[in-house]
């Protein structure tokens, strides 16, 4: 779930921040995708790491594994990473899409698609994964 920067607690003011080039002749600051967990911001990994409609798979501090995405319009979505109809770890892998406005990925395995806001199962809806608040920071 992606939500407005004025509904979420601040983060810590040591969050280190670097300069990188982004396309010739153009720099910005680095970006990371943060997930609230509990009542604490932790860094997932940087904006770059990502490719628009691609996923990556992050450890969390509690041992957990989330799959991180960036759509092409650069918003973030953080969900778990365990398919729960097949139990292996995957939902980074899978493709992105969209149905009624709404941006999911689909499981490699299985083919069920989950909703990237929310975590629900599209395909039925008595499953779900987690689902992180994320921010660009």
């Amino acid at each position: 779930m992606t939500v407005a920067p004025e509904q979420l607690p601040p983060a810590p003011a040591s969050a280190p921040v670097s300069a990188t080039v982004c396309a010739p002749g153009s720099v910005r600051a680095s970006v990371r995708v943060e997930a609230l967990l509990g009542r604490r911001w932790h860094a997932l990994c940087e904006l770059g790491d990502l490719t628009p409609g691609r996923g990556v798979a992050v450890l969390l501090p509690d041992g957990q594994q989330a799959a991180v995405f960036v759509d092409r319009a650069g918003r973030a979505y953080a969900i778990g990473n365990q398919d729960p109809f097949s139990g292996a770890y995957v939902l980074a892998h899978g493709p992105l899409g969209s149905a009624g406005g709404r941006p999911y990925v689909t499981s490699p395995p299985a083919g069920r698609r989950f909703d990237l806001t929310d975590g629900r199962c599209l395909d039925d809806a008595a499953v779900s994964v987690p689902a992180y608040t994320v921010r660009l920071r």
